[in-house]
């Protein structure tokens, strides 16, 4: 990190994500530009949504800490569910393949997602039979 960060979540902005309907709000910790190693967010998901879709990384690894609420991370080995307090690591490849839903009727859900930032990467997006490449100079989503 270039600076040393200290920050309260009650006082971070947050980031309202809508893609095709579903939302998800973004709470920033540690921005890109303040690290070269890892990155770290606040998501906040309310009832019946999704977090950032079905992915997985080449490169990166991210790990989830439930902060509140319930929800179902699905899995390339099926569904798990997950409650305030547990810790999921997605490794790195096919088997880390993941997406976070709020399956609960009245509760928001609210994680923690830390992961690391090397670049280039490559991002798999296996429902769309895409990728999506993440470097210095090229960013985009491309068919596979």
């Amino acid at each position: 990190m270039k600076n040393l960060l200290v920050k309260n979540v009650a006082t971070l902005k947050g980031l309202l994500i809508d893609r095709d309907g579903n939302q998800f709000t973004v709470k920033t910790i540690i921005p890109e530009e303040e690290t070269a190693k890892c990155r770290a967010n606040f998501v906040e998901l309310e009832p019946g949504n999704y977090a950032y879709g079905y992915h997985y990384h080449e490169i990166n690894e991210e790990i989830f800490y439930i902060i509140s609420g319930k929800g179902v991370i699905r899995t390339i080995d099926g569904d798990i569910q997950v409650k305030a307090g547990d810790v999921i690591g997605f490794p790195t490849g096919e088997k880390g393949a993941h997406v976070v839903r709020n399956d609960s009727e009245n509760e928001k859900l609210v994680y923690i997602d830390f992961g690391s930032t090397v670049i280039p990467e490559v991002v798999h997006l296996p429902d769309f039979n895409k990728i999506m490449v993440i470097s210095g100079e090229v960013n985009g989503i491309y068919d596979k």
